[in-house]
């Protein structure tokens, strides 16, 4: 690892900064508000990590879930990972130790956008530079939902409509993704799919059929669109 290395990863995390300081404050002030003190959200925040859960999952505390309903919400919700690690087997495989293992917990949606088509240049360490990207988006969502937490157990605030941010921001990943390609087959196949099986299945179940469909269809169309990448 080289200061290269360092400076290079942490500009390419500003955006998710931007995203995950304000997300995370959303998130602390939601859990403060089901009476939870800022220690609770810095103990998920670096335990559990998962952004869209995390908000799932103030509901699940404030509803006292059954573990196992936790448990199949938590697959549901996050099994678009399962995606995401599969894609990373690559990338991740001569990593070893600790930075392996980090790398792997800390693969996050934002994560997985600065990671997944990262184009490094030749004086930067690429296997430091997926572990300092991932260290560096985690510690700014600890601190967003540390300083959420704490403004939301001093203050008073209305939290109706906070929960619209992880949404939003998934709105702003998939608009810089559709436009640093210029072939727009798999974004165009997701909305589809997404779209279809929300009207078919219903908001609770549409994910996991989503998922599978997406990664079929695109699996199908892999040398397709490789063609039409290079064609490009």
């Amino acid at each position: 690892m080289n200061q290269k290395t360092i400076k290079y990863s942490f500009t390419k995390s500003l955006p998710v900064m931007a995203g995950y300081i304000v997300l995370g404050i959303g998130f602390g002030i939601l859990l403060a508000d089901k009476g939870y003190s800022f220690w609770w959200a810095i103990l998920m925040s670096t335990a559990v990590y998962a952004g869209s859960l995390q908000y799932v999952g103030v509901g699940l505390l404030g509803s006292g879930a059954s573990l196992l309903s936790t448990a199949l919400m938590t697959l549901m919700v996050n099994a678009r990972h399962l995606f995401y690690g599969v894609s990373m087997l690559e990338k991740y495989r001569e990593m070893r130790g600790f930075r392996k293992l980090y790398a792997i917990f800390a693969l996050t949606d934002e994560t997985y956008s600065l990671v997944c088509g990262a184009n490094v240049p030749e004086d930067v360490d690429e296997k430091w530079y997926y572990v300092l990207v991932s260290m560096m988006n985690q510690c700014y969502w600890v601190f967003g939902s540390f300083l959420g937490a704490f403004l939301g157990n001093t203050l008073s605030f209305d939290s109706a409509g906070i929960d619209f941010s992880m949404t939003a921001l998934f709105v702003v990943i998939f608009v810089e993704q559709w436009e640093g390609v210029e072939h727009h087959i798999p974004a165009v196949t997701g909305l589809i799919i997404s779209i279809g099986c929300l009207l078919l299945f219903g908001a609770e179940y549409f994910l996991i059929p989503t998922m599978l469909l997406i990664a079929a269809v695109l699996l199908a169309a892999k040398k397709q669109i490789e063609r039409r990448a290079k064609h490009d």
